[in-house]
């Protein structure tokens, strides 16, 4: 038999229980025929000698937002300022290479912590952009600093101005803004930006997918699309549409929608567990459709907010903040009847719950669906699982709900997080170990650009737990290198819905490889490992030793 491609002399880890290695692989039409002597007798159009490279499952990195880190990298790279005054020179320079009056100035990247914990002063801000409209992101993405230009853009400093439910416009005790945005309030500034292009959104999707490949992802899941202020434009699905056809899309990609892209849509009094009603896409458009190259996931919905900017719900005052427990981003009672109304319609459900008493609520109503309901297309999913009691280990692992918490983040944010919560409760933060052994699904995720998709880093700090200052963050939650790359591909997989086509490497499976320089079971530190080559379909991706993607 003539096949597409064989790779062989390779160390190939398949995460298969039934055959967990071999040394050579062939595919034939985008999927896997076979291993080792399966091959005999076969040739093949290219064959791959890998000289003992390892070859894993293609890396499936669950939680991200590919759109909003590709928009920015053509923004102003903030996470390398030191001192407010660094990041006041990047803005100045930026100024002034901006002809346009009126520009907008973007800047991503922005971490308190690398100023002394102080934020830029609105003043200063001014002074610098004059006229210019403002946005600058945060690392955690749930707030954004902004200038007096943007604000009056914005109605913020209109006469009877009020926040918008589950966010807010910070302000001084004078009552002055201070140029900080909290959480859904960030949407008044992204409003004015809305909708980006059609063709903003591929080349976006071009460069951010083809920077993954480069990661060995070859699959990812987009954490909300279309709606609320982490959506792009009411046309973002046939943005990807259009990315995928036209070679622009490096990546299988899954796209939750945003609870507030959905509509109330009516059918048949039998229909939607006979009520005839809920909330979801014209034409019954369902979680799922699609195909291998591109679907749509379960429906993503912000509970709370975030650990860094102390707006995760949580049960106990954050550290250095009295009377602080954060908050949930709108009434538990509308989540429940809005998640209801868009569960009886089909769609399966991903909750960002970072905080305890955010957990709680979603695991509530998670829990409420599916007892009245049953279950959806996919598994439901509470995203990030940042605060975890260890009570609440054990409901969710009764309920089936996969969780995907950032080991990304140990290692630039760990420090921080842990003076947030302090030492009491450190053993709660994004958690592992306790996950895995309650029995629950755990994907792995970058939350990009949150953290950056470097997969072999994420993979050393679910082993190691170590931060940026070399703290421990939660020494027992450690997991071993193996249930580490599991994380990224098995149970990636099974938290996703794709299990029955990537994860692991088994005939019938599709052809998704990322092939390292050392095997990651046995590396001192998987974080040295290089990327050698990605594989997508039996089509290299990326291959190290011309730097290109195809």
């Amino acid at each position: 038999m003539k096949l597409d491609l064989i790779l062989t002399d390779a160390t190939i880890l398949t995460m298969d229980q039934e055959r967990p290695t071999a040394s050579s692989v062939g595919v034939l039409n985008g999927r896997i025929v076979g291993f080792d002597q399966d091959l005999d007798g076969c040739s093949a159009t290219r064959v791959e000698h890998l000289h003992g490279a390892t070859v894993v499952p293609g890396f499936i990195d669950a939680h991200c937002h590919t759109t909003w880190w590709g928009l920015g990298l053509g923004a102003v790279d903030l996470s390398s300022a030191r001192g407010l005054e660094e990041l006041y020179d990047l803005l100045a320079v930026e100024v002034d290479r901006l002809k346009e009056p009126g520009a907008w100035i973007n800047g991503t990247g922005f971490n308190h912590k690398n100023h002394g914990g102080e934020f830029p002063d609105i003043d200063r801000l001014d002074a610098i952009t004059g006229d210019h409209p403002l946005y600058l992101r945060h690392v955690s993405g749930h707030l954004s600093i902004t200038n007096t230009a943007t604000l009056r853009l914005a109605g913020a400093l209109d006469p009877g101005f009020e926040n918008p439910e589950g966010g807010a416009v910070l302000r001084d005790a004078s009552g002055n803004p201070t140029g900080i945005i909290e959480e859904a309030a960030q949407s008044l500034v992204q409003n004015l930006l809305l909708p980006y292009s059609t063709e903003q959104i591929v080349t976006a999707l071009d460069d951010a997918t083809t920077r993954y490949a480069a990661e060995g992802i070859t699959s990812f899941t987009e954490a909300g699309i279309g709606g609320g202020w982490i959506g792009h434009s009411p046309l973002e699905l046939q943005a990807y549409q259009t990315a995928q056809a036209s070679g622009q899309l490096h990546c299988r990609a899954q796209l939750m929608p945003a609870l507030d892209a959905l509509r109330p849509i009516q059918g048949n009094d039998d229909d939607m567990h006979g009520r005839g009603e809920g909330l979801g896409f014209d034409l019954g458009l369902p979680s799922g459709f699609g195909n291998e190259w591109l679907s749509l996931g379960p429906v993503k919905v912000f509970l709370d907010g975030s650990l860094l900017g102390a707006t995760a719900a949580v049960t106990e005052d954050y550290c250095g903040h009295r009377h602080n427990t954060g908050y949930l981003l709108g009434d538990a009672q509308d989540f429940h009847e809005k998640v209801d109304a868009a569960y009886r319609a089909g769609w399966p459900i991903a909750l960002h719950a970072i905080g305890d008493v955010a957990i709680d609520l979603a695991t509530e109503i998670i829990t409420a669906c599916q007892d009245r309901y049953g279950q959806n297309a996919l598994p439901n999913r509470i995203e990030h699982f940042g605060i975890a009691r260890p009570d609440q280990l054990e409901p969710v692992a009764r309920a089936g709900i996969a969780v995907t918490p950032q080991a990304a983040f140990i290692g630039p944010l760990g420090d921080q997080f842990m003076e947030r919560v302090g030492p009491d409760r450190v053993p709660w933060l994004y958690r592992g170990r306790s996950l895995v052994d309650a029995g629950i699904t755990v994907a792995g995720s970058s939350d990009l650009p949150v953290a950056d998709n470097n997969v072999r880093r994420a993979l050393q700090s679910w082993v190691d737990r170590t931060t940026d200052d070399g703290a421990t963050m939660g020494a027992s939650e450690g997991l071993t290198p193996e249930d580490a790359l599991r994380t990224y591909t098995e149970w990636a997989a099974r938290a996703t819905g794709t299990l029955a086509d990537k994860g692991t490497l088994e005939t019938g499976k599709l052809a998704d490889f990322a092939i390292l320089s050392g095997n990651p079971l046995t590396a001192p530190d998987i974080a040295a490992l290089d990327v050698v080559a990605t594989i997508m379909g039996g089509r290299f991706t990326y291959q190290a030793t011309n730097g290109s993607s195809a």
